[in-house]
């Protein structure tokens, strides 16, 4: 396994850890939060792609 590999499992793990945790904790508050800072930085992402291209 390369560690390109490796790194992203292990972002892709902390990634859905975060989300159980955020469900776990019982406040929808804090999981509307997190969805909504996910949309926004695919968002942000996409605007930045196509800035430098």
């Amino acid at each position: 396994m390369s560690i390109h590999k490796f790194r992203f499992f292990l972002y892709t793990l902390a990634k859905i850890l975060g989300d159980v945790q955020a469900v776990k904790s019982g406040d929808p508050k804090k999981v509307a939060r997190r969805v909504g800072r996910r949309v926004a930085g695919k968002a942000a992402g996409r605007m930045l792609r196509r800035l430098i291209k």
